[in-house]
């Protein structure tokens, strides 16, 4: 029970800060919970499916190759995973009624993200213990945060534009430079230090996520 709850605990942190920082007009609970499930089971099963095709084209058979580690972070798990949830993001949330203003670009990125991260570290941690889970939680969770948090920048700024599919495609590349990134630092790691690199990524994606909420609450329709 403790390994499933430090499993779940900093997704559950993350889904509350954004829900705080949606100050004008909240999102319906059941419908937030509805994303969240669609994160963890669809997109997750997505994710699945693509990675099986994508390693059948491209089979990774040299680990200690920057090229191949270079295409399997931004390309086979990147593109991948946040392509994954994306789909969700874009065809079930934004079309919905409840998605009413750009921060909920944001909302409902973040709540499938969290998704998509708890049963990851749900995985994770059980198979790997406590320690996983304490490192993941200042790492991995934070960093799918912050994909989703640049991707529904732009969807949000998408659902009230006239470059709808612009905005979203560029919602969707920005996450995965940024998932990328991360991953390739870590994928290296066969280079000593360099996995610093990582955490440079994640760093930059934060900042960034935290000014594209700022201008997401500056410019909601519900502010005044």
């Amino acid at each position: 029970m403790s390994l499933l709850l430090l499993a779940i605990a900093p997704a559950m942190i993350i889904i509350l800060y954004i829900y705080f920082k949606d100050k004008f007009e909240k999102e319906p609970v059941r419908f937030l919970f509805k994303n969240f499930l669609m994160g963890a089971i669809v997109s997750v099963v997505i994710t699945l499916i693509l990675s099986a095709v994508a390693n059948h084209i491209y089979p990774l058979t040299d680990t200690t190759s920057i090229y191949q580690q270079f295409i399997n972070a931004f390309f086979l798990v990147g593109l991948v995973e946040e392509f994954s949830k994306y789909i969700i993001v874009k065809y079930y949330a934004q079309k919905n009624s409840e998605f009413n203003e750009p921060f909920d670009g944001i909302v409902y990125a973040v709540m499938v993200s969290m998704g998509f991260a708890a049963l990851e570290n749900i995985l994770y941690v059980f198979e790997h213990g406590a320690a996983t889970g304490i490192l993941r939680a200042f790492t991995a969770v934070p960093a799918h945060a912050t994909f989703g948090i640049l991707m529904g920048y732009f969807m949000g700024l998408a659902k009230f534009s006239k470059n709808k599919q612009l905005l979203n495609f560029t919602g969707l590349v920005v996450a995965t430079f940024f998932h990328g990134s991360y991953d390739f630092f870590l994928f290296i790691n066969f280079i000593p230090g360099i996995a610093i690199g990582a955490f440079v990524s994640l760093i930059i994606g934060i900042i960034l996520s935290k000014k594209a909420i700022k201008i997401h609450q500056k410019n909601s329709h519900f502010r005044f």
